[in-house]
């Protein structure tokens, strides 16, 4: 089983990146779906998720810039990111966790995002 991240670089202040999460091996489509940051000696901590039923939650600071979707029959999960601020400087790492049998958590590796002031 395996989630590949992509679509990190970097970019201007109040520019726009689209992350994907594709997911591969297993069946994804009852999971939650979560993005998720870290900074340079910080904690990594939750950007935005969604439910299978497509319900979404936000971090108050990425709140009506960052929109979190997923396309069940790709398997895979999107962090569409507008109005990039420094501070959303970070790596951001995609998970996949089912939270019924046969429960599973997944990690993909991490694709950095830059934002230059």
């Amino acid at each position: 089983v395996q989630l590949q991240a992509s679509g990190g670089g970097l970019v201007q202040a109040g520019g726009s990146l689209r992350l994907s999460c594709a997911g591969s091996g297993s069946s994804f489509t009852g999971d939650v779906w979560g993005w998720y940051r870290q900074a340079p000696g910080k904690q990594r901590d939750l950007v935005a998720k969604i439910t299978s039923g497509g319900t979404a939650d936000y971090a108050d600071s990425v709140e009506g810039r960052f929109t979190i979707s997923r396309d069940n029959a790709k398997n895979t999960a999107y962090l569409q990111m507008n109005s990039l601020k420094p501070e959303d400087t970070a790596v951001y790492f995609c998970n996949a966790r089912r939270l019924f049998p046969p429960l599973h958590n997944y990690w993909g590796q991490g694709t950095l995002v830059t934002v230059s002031s």
